[in-house]
């Protein structure tokens, strides 16, 4: 193959057969090859006319791009100056093969500067960036280059807007999603939805899973095809919101049609969950590994121990937690501590505020826990020690609202969002309309405590 690589034949249609088997063998074209592949030294050239002669297709560059996504650090860099040299760099195809080498190892900036480099941007670079960041979590950015890319009247694919779901899915952002089923419907018809499978289960997703289990499931009904990811949108979106025996009505629905998987199950140890059905759950549990050889997950085990916690079964919670054939982490050890401090058991709950030590040692919220735990049977000693430890370590919280279909953060002592002044001033006509709604009421009040810079409203 070196043999090959070292004399290179001229017809650019043998380049890209050579790239392209390169890419399927997973070869690292430049860490593995720059000190012995003359092309490829040609590269580091600044003599366009040179550089020309070798790389004169776009889709030759194309492949080259690709076969470097193992490395984009070294080897797309290198790529990406080559581009530059050459002028290709206004070309939106390889832009967006740049795009996507940057972005499979989130070198998100990166991607976002090519993008920002296009003078023209098609379609495909708009879809290429924004699943870029709904990948890799970033929900609220990709909905911010959803709403720049209809500023820049460019209108959305099939794909771009399945990501943009996704998007409105985990930010829990329904009016959102909404609109953008509202769009679908006007521009490309509902039919549209039923023949697209991906299409219609990230709608069913977004809607289960932001609320409307409704409007989940009037989708549902019509679909015309439906695979386990639809099956178990539903599931979990009845196991979420409720009714929860409608989860467990979809589910034995399911088993008719398809084999459940591990999602499945899990919406409806979910749905036992909430109904308080432990006998049921326990039924589910166990039904998993007999029946469908699926082993339970962590997931299904915390689950399980949420549940027998909100049933009071704090001694069945603890030894199903030890015997987890995986390590228990914080949330279960949290899970049971919660409770614990919840009913005063103390014995437990220092069992498990120690575990929690090992796997978490940073998060206040255990030691408040563990405090009101001492405080339910009166060990103030203990709960003054445990308390000015929380307030020494405290951090500020933050919170997400969604306003006219754009998520909001807020946080404690952010005086650029809201003044302490203007605070108080809210505050005080909050008090006086609910007042003159209410009527003449003296047990009705609102005050508020400055803690830390902070306001909390207490009733």
């Amino acid at each position: 193959m070196w043999r090959i690589i070292q004399f290179p034949p001229k017809h650019p249609l043998s380049i890209n057969r050579l790239l392209t088997s390169l890419h399927h063998f997973q070869f690292d074209l430049f860490s593995s090859s720059t000190k012995k592949n003359k092309t490829i030294k040609r590269a580091k050239t600044n003599n366009r006319e040179e550089l020309s002669s070798y790389y004169h297709d776009p889709f030759t560059l194309c492949k080259l791009i690709k076969a470097s996504t193992d490395s984009p650090m070294t080897g797309g860099a290198q790529v990406h100056s080559l581009v530059i040299k050459l002028g290709y760099n206004a070309n939106p195809y390889i832009a967006t093969a740049l795009m996507s080498v940057y972005s499979e190892t989130g070198l998100l900036d990166d991607a976002h500067k090519v993008f920002d480099e296009l003078p023209n941007r098609t379609a495909v670079c708009w879809t290429s960036l924004i699943s870029a960041y709904e990948r890799h979590g970033y929900p609220r950015r990709a909905l911010e280059m959803f709403r720049h890319m209809q500023l820049d009247n460019v209108d959305p694919d099939r794909v771009t807007i399945t990501v943009a779901i996704s998007a409105c899915t985990a930010l829990g952002a329904l009016d959102l999603g909404s609109w953008i089923y509202t769009y679908i419907c006007r521009n490309w018809g509902k039919e549209s939805i039923l023949e697209d499978l991906i299409l219609q289960n990230a709608l069913i997703n977004m809607y289960a899973k932001c609320g409307d289990v409704k409007a989940a499931r009037c989708i549902f009904d019509t679909a015309k095809l439906r695979d386990i990811t639809t099956w178990t949108s539903m599931v979990m979106g009845y196991a979420l919101h409720g009714p929860a025996i409608e989860a467990l009505h979809m589910f034995d629905m399911m088993e008719k049609e398809l084999v459940p998987n591990h999602v499945a199950f899990l919406g409806a140890l979910m749905a036992c969950n909430h109904a308080g059905l432990v006998d049921e759950a326990w039924r589910y549990f166990e039904r998993m590994e007999k029946e469908y050889r699926i082993k339970p997950k962590i997931t299904h085990f915390g689950c399980m121990v949420d549940m027998l916690c909100r049933m009071g079964l704090l001694e069945d919670a603890y030894r199903l937690i030890m015997n987890m054939p995986m390590k228990p982490n914080a949330m279960i050890w949290r899970t049971l501590l919660g409770a614990c401090s919840d009913s005063g058991n103390i014995s437990l709950a220092s069992q498990a505020r120690a575990c929690l030590a090992e796997l978490d040692s940073g998060y206040a919220g255990d030691d408040v826990a563990m405090s009101n735990a001492y405080a339910k049977l009166g060990y103030w000693e203990e709960k003054t020690i445990v308390r000015d430890r929380v307030r020494r370590r405290r951090q500020p919280g933050c919170s997400l609202i969604e306003i006219g279909s754009r998520t909001r953060e807020f946080a404690i002592s952010d005086g650029v969002k809201c003044e302490h002044n203007e605070l108080k001033e809210i505050i005080k006509g909050l008090t006086e309309n609910s007042k003159s709604l209410l009527g003449d009421s003296e047990n009705f009040t609102f005050s508020y405590v400055d803690l830390d810079g902070g306001y909390i409203v207490k009733e």
